[in-house]
């Protein structure tokens, strides 16, 4: 006789199913790149940490002896005991503001035409002149710019000065406030200086543009462009807003460089050593320049005076720097594209 008895097994307990685990076991190749990028990390934090504390600690004398007053003072004679850096501060960002005002334009510009314009053929030889533009040293944009642009603006300048002078950075005057107008008044300007740190920052601003640009959804355009729109319909409607990020990254980062360039400065600006709030006139500075040209003559205290300048410039691109990452964070490109 056939022996039927089932064998009947446990049952598993009520509840929710163990989740599996997608984690692979770690090779050898893994670890050595996340050592190495972890590494990396670590090791430029600490560059930038190291900068700040060495600055601080080497500015120290002159922090102490000028207090507060070294952010609002004009003057520069550490051997005095009168210094600060108001002037050099104020030439900075106006000559950084200048470069903005006409790099961003032309970058902007420039990049859609080269993403979105152009065919693919001229495509790659643009791509290829804009990142060998910014391989140019700065010491030839400063040689172009005193020995060509200079003598091409000046009659620019003048211009302005005559048509836009009732607006007050527009205005070339004397201290007795009479307007001046010979030739010698609008050189070595803030004005000539901006745009030549312009010209050296717009490929950078180019590069990150183009590349959020490039990046568009191919789907969104042709879905844009099948609804009836035109093409800068569809760029305004699809490529500008997905490449804000890009926008903003590549901005920054070219004020970045332009709060920090020296050589091409020193080349073109007659320095000065009180606010000079008219674009177009003789005279301007900045603290890279200040550096630069005070640096081989500094006594110990002088050289201290030059590193709080320096320390200065640094926290000030340290917050540019951190309020770009956070706009840029805010605003991930395609966020609002339709």
């Amino acid at each position: 006789m056939t022996d039927l008895t089932t064998e009947v097994l446990p049952s598993r307990p009520a509840g929710p199913p163990e989740p599996r685990s997608l984690r692979s076991a770690p090779v050898v190749g893994d670890r050595v790149f996340r050592g190495g990028a972890y590494a990396a990390g670590i090791i430029t934090v600490a560059v930038m940490l190291a900068v700040g504390v060495f600055l601080t600690a080497r500015a120290g004398d002159a922090l102490v002896v000028a207090g507060p007053s070294f952010l609002t003072t004009q003057e520069w004679s550490p051997e005095t005991g009168t210094f600060g850096v108001a002037a050099v501060l104020f030439g900075t960002v106006t000559i950084a503001l200048v470069a903005m005002a006409i790099s961003v334009p032309l970058a902007l510009g420039t990049a859609l035409l080269i993403s979105e314009i152009v065919p693919p053929r001229l495509r790659s030889f643009l791509i290829t002149m804009v990142d060998l533009m910014a391989a140019v040293p700065s010491v030839v944009f400063g040689l172009w710019g005193v020995f060509f642009l200079q003598a091409n603006v000046i009659p620019v300048a003048e211009w302005i000065s005559t048509y836009f002078g009732w607006i007050p950075i527009f205005d070339v005057t004397d201290a007795a406030g009479t307007r001046l107008t010979e030739a010698g008044a609008f050189t070595s300007s803030a004005f000539i200086a901006g745009i030549v740190v312009a010209l050296m920052v717009v490929p950078t601003q180019t590069s990150v543009m183009r590349e959020a640009f490039s990046q568009a959804p191919l789907g969104e355009r042709e879905g844009a462009l099948a609804l009836g729109s035109t093409r800068w319909g569809m760029i305004r409607a699809v490529v500008l807003p997905f490449g804000r990020g890009g926008i903003i990254g590549g901005t920054m980062l070219g004020l970045g460089r332009a709060l920090g360039e020296t050589i091409a400065v020193v080349m073109i600006i007659s320095p000065i050593f009180t606010i000079n709030t008219q674009l177009l006139k003789t005279g301007t500075n900045s603290v890279s320049a200040l550096i630069a040209l005070r640096y081989g003559e500094a006594s110990q205290f002088g050289l201290s005076a030059l590193m709080a300048a320096g320390l200065v410039l640094f926290i000030i691109t340290l917050i540019v720097n951190f309020t770009a990452s956070t706009i840029v964070s805010r605003s991930r490109s395609g966020a609002e594209s339709t």
